[in-house]
């Protein structure tokens, strides 16, 4: 009899804290917005990876074509973040220095430059310096690829920043 009362009020416990739960705790895409991410991915040159950055993030349940710009520019940050210390480790590590430290300069622009230009454009109505802005953060990722002279231990993380950019850059173009 012991075993059921208690058995009861766990069970009781977890439907209150189920029904009690924020509603921000629960990642809900609004079906208008499923569809406005699909639509604007379907424009991109990789619709799928759009899609799945896109629904990462929760604030593209109540974004506009806007803010999905915004949300991919804040992924080229998080990612040059993300590539810095990577490449910093790899200079501890005695790698090809010259090389990575290129690499460096071009993705500390990419920070510094390009996505407070893009986000400042975006926030104004200038989606034309955001796009350029985009383009140039794929073309420091490329660039930074071409820098080694054999193989390049940043293949992938340049692979996804040209994919990102290029796909924040079709974005931005929506809106002009």
């Amino acid at each position: 009899m012991a075993i059921l009362k208690l058995l009861s009020l766990v069970c009781s416990i977890l439907v209150l804290s189920t029904i009690s739960m924020p509603i921000g705790h629960c990642k809900l895409l609004h079906p208008n917005n499923v569809k406005l991410i699909q639509e604007t991915c379907n424009k991109t040159p990789s619709p799928s990876f759009c899609i799945q950055i896109l629904q990462a993030d929760p604030r593209s349940s109540s974004a506009d074509v806007k803010g999905l710009a915004q949300i991919m520019v804040d992924e080229i940050k998080a990612k040059s973040n993300s590539v810095l210390n990577k490449i910093n480790q790899l200079l501890k590590e005695g790698g090809e220095k010259k090389a990575l430290s290129s690499c460096a300069f071009k993705y500390r622009a990419i920070l510094e430059v390009d996505v407070p230009r893009a986000t400042q454009a975006l926030r104004f109505g200038d989606p034309k310096f955001a796009e350029e802005a985009a383009t140039d953060s794929g073309l420091d990722a490329k660039s930074c690829e071409e820098s080694f002279s054999g193989k390049s231990p940043l293949t992938n993380e340049n692979a996804f920043m040209r994919t990102v950019a290029d796909v924040t850059s079709a974005i931005v173009k929506l809106l002009l």
